[in-house]
């Protein structure tokens, strides 16, 4: 998600403040911090699970983010809601948020305390499929993996492209591979644009990693060739 993308935030305490209290802001400080028993006092001891702490966050938002698989399970287990807007603008969900950040423990922990697999969610309707595809330098593969196997549509798009079209663009042979072993649609758009080796980012951001091109048009000709003597 670039800069230009994020909505405007609401750094004011508006509908928030009443919620704001020791035990609350003790148990997003918790959350964040990976400090498990102090989660599981301040639960215990009466802390709502899903309060504004300041700055406009939840717990699970908190954990989430930071990748603390074991606090998610305990959050949800308290009643957490997967299901409401998190993140610093609450643009997102927090499936979103830990696809996102390639924290594929947390996504299992989300999808077992009921979070939906696929999208398009948030406000800025994103996929959970696509942003573990294109929005990080590490090619995530057992995450796709766990994504598809809960039930995500490897055709859900996000900015008019699937998973695939966004794996051949930014050029990640392993997630491309990945993805026609598990059945996505080879258009031939992506196709095309995959074999000219075309980027939707022209010049490197800060999500991408070096490009091979070169592996990820093998595996599209020969995905299509396959197709072509099926068809013929």
């Amino acid at each position: 998600m670039t800069a230009a993308e994020r909505p405007e935030g609401d750094w004011s305490d508006e509908g928030r403040s009443d919620h704001y209290n020791p035990l609350a802001n003790g148990l997003g400080r918790a959350a964040e911090n990976g400090d498990t028993a102090l989660v599981q006092r301040l639960l215990a001891g009466g802390a709502e699970v899903d309060a504004w702490v300041p700055g406009g966050r939840r717990a699970l938002d908190l954990a989430v983010c930071a990748g603390h698989a074991e606090i998610v399970r305990l959050l949800l287990a308290a009643g957490a809601d997967p299901r409401l807007d998190a993140g610093p603008y609450t643009e997102a969900t927090p499936m979103l948020l830990a696809a996102m950040n390639g924290h594929t423990e947390v996504v299992r922990a989300l999808l077992d305390g009921g979070a939906p697999p696929g999208g398009p969610a948030g406000r800025l309707r994103y996929v959970p499929l696509v942003l573990a595809v294109a929005t990080r330098e590490r090619q995530h593969s057992e995450l796709v993996d766990l994504l598809l196997d809960r039930g995500a549509d490897a055709e859900d798009e996000m900015k008019d492209c699937t998973a695939l079209d966004w794996a051949a663009r930014f050029g990640y042979p392993a997630l491309v591979e990945r993805l026609l072993a598990r059945g996505a649609a080879l258009t031939e758009r992506t196709f095309r644009e995959g074999v000219a080796g075309q980027s939707i980012t022209a010049r490197r951001g800060p999500f991408s990693h070096d490009p091979d091109y070169k592996a990820v048009r093998a595996l599209l000709v020969a995905a299509w060739e396959a197709r072509a003597r099926r068809s013929g």
